[in-house]
């Protein structure tokens, strides 16, 4: 069964850092890719960040590039999202997804379903 976990949110200043874990099982890690979506009041998904972990390619949401980090540990099966100057508008649900890896020629921001979720996590960004 394909599960993923994540934990590491809460509240956070203005300026402040925060480190999301998404712990996964249930499925060979190196063979899917696994993005960080985030969900805030009133908004539809939207993608933050995503990696395949096959090639270690990353993608990067245009709000969230020079700050956030993502990352993955094969031998943990987890991928970590560094959050750094955080903004009160990072305040949402964050999940992490996952959907198999579909080769080098495919972001996996492009033509991924990621049916998989985690539960998500909040981050809250005070002002």
């Amino acid at each position: 069964e394909v599960q993923l976990v994540e934990s590491g949110g809460g509240l956070v200043q203005t300026g402040g850092s925060l480190r999301l874990s998404c712990a996964t099982s249930g499925f060979s890690f190196d063979d899917y890719a696994i993005g960080w979506f985030r969900q805030a009041p009133g908004k539809e998904h939207e993608v933050v960040s995503c990696i395949s972990v096959e090639d270690g390619r990353t993608y990067y949401a245009d709000f969230v590039k020079g700050r956030f980090t993502i990352s993955a540990d094969n031998a943990k099966n987890t991928v970590y999202l560094q959050m750094n100057t955080l903004k009160p508008e990072d305040t949402a649900v964050y999940y992490c997804a996952t959907d198999r890896y579909k080769g080098p020629k495919t972001p996996c921001n492009s033509d991924y379903d990621y049916g998989y979720w985690g539960q998500g996590t909040q981050v809250t960004v005070s002002s």
